[in-house]
């Protein structure tokens, strides 16, 4: 019979690091991921940054049935992930639209979220690139779907 041998790893592993940027010439410091102000004010900012009023009309919306629920759509949403030095608004804007995209039932978001890129510098060609290229990952209807909001979206933006 062949024996067992145990091999335990007797070492802690360091934490994760974020990523730097390669252009960070100050490698002494830690890279920011968390923050020391408050969390619900960067949250609100970074809403009005990026979605303006619509986005300040959904959470309001929510806040009469589920008031947790907006809280928690500005603190952790928008001042935690939304927030985060990894990624510029442009980024993460092409990156939710791509998600709501391939979800296919989420119109109402999409359309927040188009505008939200609208706000932050992306072109409309850019968000119609996203979308055609979810046509491959998330199918033909739900490309469809998301076309039909964004038209909607860049007909309301030159009306």
């Amino acid at each position: 019979m062949k024996s067992q041998r145990l091999d335990f790893v007797t070492d802690v592993p360091t934490s994760p690091t974020f990523p730097r940027d390669p252009h960070d010439t100050d490698r002494t410091r830690p890279e920011v991921v968390s923050y020391g102000d408050d969390r619900r004010a960067r949250g609100l900012r970074t809403l009005a940054e990026i979605t303006g009023e619509s986005g300040e009309r959904v959470v309001d919306r929510l806040r009469d049935i589920a008031p947790d629920f907006a809280d928690w759509i500005i603190d952790f949403s928008y001042g935690d992930v939304m927030a985060r030095p990894g990624l510029d608004r442009r980024s993460r804007q092409l990156a939710t639209i791509a998600a709501l995209t391939a979800l296919g039932n989420a119109q109402p978001q999409l359309r927040v979220h188009i505008v939200g890129a609208l706000n932050v510098g992306c072109r409309p060609q850019e968000v119609i690139e996203v979308i055609l290229q979810m046509a491959v990952f998330a199918g033909f209807p739900a490309a469809i779907n998301a076309l039909t909001v964004a038209r909607e979206v860049f007909e309301q933006a030159t009306g």
